[in-house]
């Protein structure tokens, strides 16, 4: 059906676009200087976070350029959940991770850690005028954790204690907004993040600020057994930053700081204007990157979807059930599933790290392009039956009669199924976040971890989406139009 050119074609634009992906996620090292990548939670102040300039900032991030600069090695900077991050370095995508990250017995099985850098202890905390005094209260009610984090297993270890329910969250600033709104009673934080974010507007309430729990510390990770070159700089690098005094400069720049130093004047972050307005240039870059990957994956996923559909209709049946159990795998495979697989758990299996762009171009043509398929075979063989007949009755081989009797009748028949694959699409890039591409959705998620203006924030990228889809609706609705 597809001439052996098309096919060449299709696999020339995907090598290329996986190339791009490579070259984008990866900076270029010039000097003899070694060359880490360090992932990390883009979304945890005053430890990491953007600041209003749309800069990655904090005590990890300036602790870590200034050994970087000390030890003479250069760092790509992956940020991402927590979670995601911590992945990262145990399946050797990253080399490192600073993200706040307690040292437990637990991580000492899976990674080697730093000299310790930064002692903490775990609050519990409820919103402003909550009638909850004690741990005693929280009985028959649900607290929020943030998965992963020291201060979540703190607060699992006491669920059987004090008989509270819990569910978890992803990113800390959902969770806070989980507990300010009333859905949970309490949640469990590391007390110098919390402090932080009360500083910056958050209106909860620390019950324990004078004896927090499970004090410990915080720590630079590796994968067990690997990077000890990198690990050995960072230990260097922090006693002497330590000992010079830089160490105490950079924790009191944070913790002792006034809400605009980073978060901007009260005018830019108490209306949908000043937001949208000082946060012009990072909005920009996350709409970019949503439109790119949308219109790749649409593209993409919808020459692998006529593939599919075609090969569906085959009149070989091996050819037909290979197309039906890659349909039947792709569509049944959560997104961000497939994602994490790609980007997190694939290297692990093929020995080589998947930039984050090109593994999300591939997640979306996987995964769209399966639904495409499905669509498409069932466009073709929506044409009569008598069509087939009656061009097969006049000569034409089989391969012709579909190429120009049944394929553009089916393909007029699937063009509202195309429209509307075209809007998940662009709805799905969102989900790409979790793997720290900094698209619409994540511009927002750091936005709101710096200045806690969620119902703003949030209302700005929903717009957003919606001129997007709209305009995407006339264009396909136009093309469909023209079509017919």
């Amino acid at each position: 059906m597809f001439k052996k050119g098309r096919l060449v074609g299709l696999l020339t634009i995907l090598s290329i676009i996986i190339m791009f992906g490579f070259t984008a996620g990866n900076h270029l090292v010039y000097a003899d200087e070694p060359d880490y990548t360090i992932s990390t939670d883009a979304t945890y102040p005053p430890f990491d976070f953007q600041d209003k300039n749309n800069q990655y900032v904090g005590i990890d991030q300036d602790i870590l350029k200034e050994i970087a600069k000390r030890e003479h090695f250069t760092y790509t900077l992956k940020p991402m959940s927590f979670t995601s991050a911590a992945q990262l370095v145990a399946n050797e995508q990253a080399d490192g991770i600073i993200a706040g990250m307690a040292i437990t017995e637990e991580r000492k099985a899976v990674y080697d850690h730093s000299t310790p850098y930064y002692k903490t202890g775990v609050a519990w905390i409820v919103k402003k005028g909550s009638k909850i005094k004690s741990l005693k209260d929280l009985k028959g009610k649900t607290v929020a954790l943030k998965t992963g984090t020291a201060a979540s297993e703190y607060g699992k270890s006491l669920q059987t204690k004090y008989g509270f329910n819990v569910k978890y969250f992803n990113d800390t600033d959902t969770m806070y907004n989980d507990v300010a709104v009333g859905n949970s009673a309490a949640t469990f934080e590391d007390m110098p993040v919390i402090q932080y974010a009360i500083k910056n507007g958050v209106k909860l309430k620390v019950m324990n600020a004078d004896h927090p729990g499970n004090a410990g510390w915080y720590g630079f990770f590796v994968k067990k057994g690997e990077n000890q070159a990198l690990l050995s700089a960072f230990n260097r690098g922090f006693a002497a930053i330590k000992k010079d005094g830089t160490y105490d400069k950079i924790v009191a720049k944070y913790l002792g700081a006034n809400q605009s130093t980073f978060t901007g004047a009260k005018k830019d972050n108490f209306s949908i204007w000043g937001i949208l307005k000082a946060n012009k240039s990072a909005f920009l870059k996350g709409l970019w990157q949503t439109i790119t990957l949308t219109f790749l994956g649409i593209i993409l996923a919808s020459i692998w979807g006529v593939v599919l559909g075609v090969m569906g209709v085959s009149q070989n049946k091996f050819v037909r059930g290979v197309s039906t159990m890659i349909i039947y795998i792709f569509r049944g495979l959560p997104l961000m599933v497939l994602a994490f697989f790609i980007y997190i758990g694939l290297p692990g299996v093929i020995g080589a790290k998947i930039p984050a762009f090109t593994a999300g171009v591939l997640t979306l043509v996987l995964n769209e392009g399966a639904y495409t398929g499905a669509f498409v075979r069932g466009g073709f063989e929506a044409v009569e039956a008598g069509q087939m007949e009656a061009a097969r009755s006049l000569g034409l081989p089989y391969r012709t009669a579909m190429r120009r009797v049944i394929m553009p009748q089916g393909l007029k028949i699937m063009v509202p199924s195309f429209i509307n694959q075209f809007i998940i699409t662009l709805k799905d890039t969102s989900i790409l976040s979790a793997i720290g591409l900094l698209e619409l959705t994540q511009t927002g998620s750091l936005i709101v971890a710096r200045n806690s203006q969620g119902f703003r924030v949030w209302a700005i990228v929903a717009i957003m989406y919606l001129i997007i889809i709209t305009l995407l609706t006339w264009f396909s609705n136009w093309a469909q139009k023209k079509l017919q």
